[in-house]
């Protein structure tokens, strides 16, 4: 009898451990919100076969039941023509997210804001921006700081951000990107203005938006002032891990060599970078050679175009002239 007893002890005892130990493991385990439907919308660069072209950079991005506009453009007026011709309402839209402070992305905030609040008062209500963006520029003038003076008088709110966070389920802001590869996606000629005299300015407060899907993330990046792949990196080692099958926007390859190109096709396709749209900054040309170096085709990698479109379930659906 005492012999049954120990034996029943000993087994009982383990598997309470084993037990034990998975609930630990299931409560430490971080569940990741994804989102269930996505569309991004090109408002504003380059190329048009429909709307205003221009050297600028501007996206709707319509997540689960939120709309949120990423950079608004260079001049006043291109993003909401564009929206009209496309019959898009951006009354509806409360979240800006800009990603520097470059006047090619920010030029049509004012004039948005001051349409849009007329027929919607919570229209453009709330700015997200990276830290160091309203940083003391050397030698120029730092419009974005009185654009957020005049914004901030009208009630807007500007929330800054010095890490990744969450803005809304399955939807990121990244943050400021570490720069582990020395990508150098900005001019290389300014300089900011510290307490401690002056220091290059690389455009610290970069930031880009990423979608959590369950194909993967999508990336949405103004210029990739930080570089394309350390903000991939980042998005793994900050966020979560996980691949990153779409990236869309502007990522300044325009000027890249060929051994560059190389190298950010590789580590793409090491992320599982399968649908592309380089927009902006990227480069007719090195689009041209990544979807090379990638084996891609025209379905899935193209020239960003206004009213060029994404959806998680369709894919991507080109501009007749990107085409």
């Amino acid at each position: 009898m005492l012999k049954i007893i120990i034996l029943c002890i000993s087994f009982i005892i383990p598997t309470s451990l084993v037990f034990a130990h998975e609930a630990d493991h299931n409560k430490t385990k971080k569940q990741y919100h994804t989102v269930d439907k996505l569309k991004v919308t090109t408002l504003s660069t380059m190329l048009a076969s429909r709307g205003i072209g221009e050297w600028g950079y501007a996206a709707l991005i319509e997540v689960d039941n939120k709309k949120i506009l990423f950079d608004t453009g260079n001049r006043p007026d291109t993003v909401l023509q564009n929206a009209e011709d496309l019959k898009i309402d951006l009354s509806e839209v409360e979240d800006v997210i800009l990603s520097h402070n470059h006047g090619d992305h920010t030029g049509g905030l004012l004039k948005l804001h001051s349409v849009l609040s007329l027929k919607n008062p919570n229209a453009l209500k709330r700015i997200h921006v990276g830290k160091g963006i309203f940083s003391k520029r050397h030698n120029r003038s730092n419009h974005i700081i009185a654009l957020r003076d005049k914004l901030k008088a009208k009630g807007v709110e500007f929330i800054i951000y010095d890490k990744q966070q969450e803005l809304f389920p399955g939807v990121w802001l990244t943050g400021p990107v570490e720069r582990i590869h020395s990508e150098r996606n900005w001019g290389g000629n300014g300089k900011i203005v510290t307490s401690n005299g002056l220091i290059e300015d690389n455009i610290p407060e970069d930031l880009s938006l990423v979608v959590d899907t369950k194909q993967g993330f999508v990336l949405v990046s103004g210029c990739g002032h930080a570089g394309v792949i350390n903000t991939m990196e980042h998005i793994n080692n900050h966020i979560h891990p996980g691949k990153i099958t779409t990236a869309i926007g502007g990522f300044h390859l325009v000027s890249a060599n060929d051994e560059h190109l190389a190298w950010t096709a590789a580590k793409m396709q090491s992320f599982g970078l399968t649908n592309l749209i380089g927009a902006h900054c990227t480069g007719v040309d090195a689009l041209y050679s990544i979807r090379t170096l990638l084996k891609s085709d025209r379905k899935h990698m193209v020239v960003g175009s206004v009213g060029d479109q994404f959806d998680i379930k369709s894919g991507i659906k080109a501009g007749y002239i990107a085409h």
